[in-house]
């Protein structure tokens, strides 16, 4: 994938050339200082493990960096979360 990722407050996504969203992690602020991993979604023509897992540190590093609390709701954000956060 050649685009680059687009980053807003509660969402991160990215586009192939034709505009056409191929990956999408949102975090909506669900209680005060916390936000809730909801959705993961990488365009299966696009998705590697690598790919999905960076996307999620991505979006974990960026709420931990505001210093906000992050929930995992989706199931393969928990499963992430097991095998990555201590």
């Amino acid at each position: 994938m050649t685009e680059e990722w687009i980053e807003l407050p509660h969402r991160i996504y990215r586009k192939d050339e034709n505009g056409k969203v191929i990956a999408e992690i949102s975090f909506p602020e669900t209680s005060e200082g916390t936000c809730t991993i909801k959705e993961v979604f990488f365009d299966e023509d696009y998705r590697t493990l690598e790919e999905t897992d960076a996307m999620i540190l991505r979006a974990v590093s960026m709420i931990e960096s505001r210093g906000e609390k992050v929930n995992f709701e989706h199931p393969y954000a928990k499963k992430w979360q097991s095998e990555h956060c201590k």
